[in-house]
């Protein structure tokens, strides 16, 4: 394993795309493991180490991709407030 880190561009193509896999959502190398099924277990506190375990098969990189996939995705978006009426 190489101590040079890998850019977000590298991570970014182990997430793919395969019409015959979950109707086309993203998926980590082709293999049948949803991107947002691994931001879910992230989110349920599952740390990188409980994931490998779970999947043998994934690698560190794979999970720094779907975080990066995510980050990807929101950085950009705008929130606007909500103006109310019922603000006293």
């Amino acid at each position: 394993m190489s101590d040079t880190p890998i850019t977000e561009q590298e991570l970014l193509k182990r997430i793919t795309v395969n019409p015959n896999i979950f109707a086309g959502k993203p998926i980590i190398r082709g293999r049948r493991l949803a991107v947002e099924h691994v931001l879910g277990m992230l989110a349920a506190g599952d740390d990188v180490d409980t994931i490998m375990k779970g999947y043998p098969w994934i690698e560190r990189d794979d999970i720094l991709a779907c975080i990066a996939y995510a980050h990807r995705l929101v950085e950009h978006e705008r929130i606007e407030p909500l103006l109310s009426d019922a603000i006293a």
